[in-house]
């Protein structure tokens, strides 16, 4: 299964079967818990870093073109 394609119902699963492993295999549920804490600490973080990449790679606006009433010669305005 591709995580991309996860939905509510396979996400549940999945994470009930991780807890029963990590229960299996000793952690506890404060253990569990710091865990959970941390992974979304790190979904935070690459959010955060996707969102600045977007917003430092928005083009400037566009450059406003407008019309020279003297000889019809054109100059950008900013």
């Amino acid at each position: 299964m591709v995580p991309g394609t996860l939905d509510v119902k396979g996400t549940r699963i999945l994470a009930k079967s991780l807890f029963k492993e990590l229960r299996g295999n000793g952690y506890s549920p404060n253990q569990i818990l710091s865990l959970s804490t941390e992974l979304i600490d790190l979904v935070t973080q690459d959010l955060r870093c996707e969102h600045e990449a977007a917003s430092s790679s928005t083009p400037p606006p566009p450059i406003q073109v407008i019309s020279d009433k003297g000889g019809g010669a054109w100059r950008a305005a900013l």
